[in-house]
């Protein structure tokens, strides 16, 4: 295991490192879905992020397995950079757009390379 771990494209690499922040970000969060189901049992915000919880956590499993399913949901995934640009321009200005901008063709490029694409071989 470990040395499948080494072997693995840095395309895949740069993809688990965003995932880990996503979830990271998603944990911080977490305390203000929490504080309002204290309120309301379901509400949109938690089912939102009750998805993107499970959706990211499946994808990386399916990312470290190898699996072809995982190329396509890690694709999914990164799309989530997209809505970061106009939000991160909101937020911080033209620094916070260029750098989602930054992060979104790094990413797609990292994932869309032959050595990434190579990863996924298990069925």
């Amino acid at each position: 295991m470990v040395e499948q771990l080494r072997a693995m494209p840095a395309g895949v690499r740069i993809f688990l490192a965003y995932a880990f922040l996503l979830l990271a970000l998603l944990g911080i969060t977490l305390p203000v879905i929490v504080a309002q189901a204290e309120q309301a049992p379901v509400t949109s915000l938690g089912l939102l992020w009750m998805l993107l919880l499970a959706y990211s956590i499946f994808t990386m499993t399916l990312v470290l397995q190898r699996k072809r399913a995982a190329y396509g949901l890690a694709l999914g995934l990164a799309t989530l950079t997209l809505p970061l640009i106009p939000l991160l321009a909101l937020a911080a200005g033209v620094p916070g757009a260029i750098f989602a901008v930054v992060l979104a063709v790094v990413l797609f490029r990292a994932l869309r390379g032959s050595a990434a694409r190579g990863w996924f071989v298990e069925p």
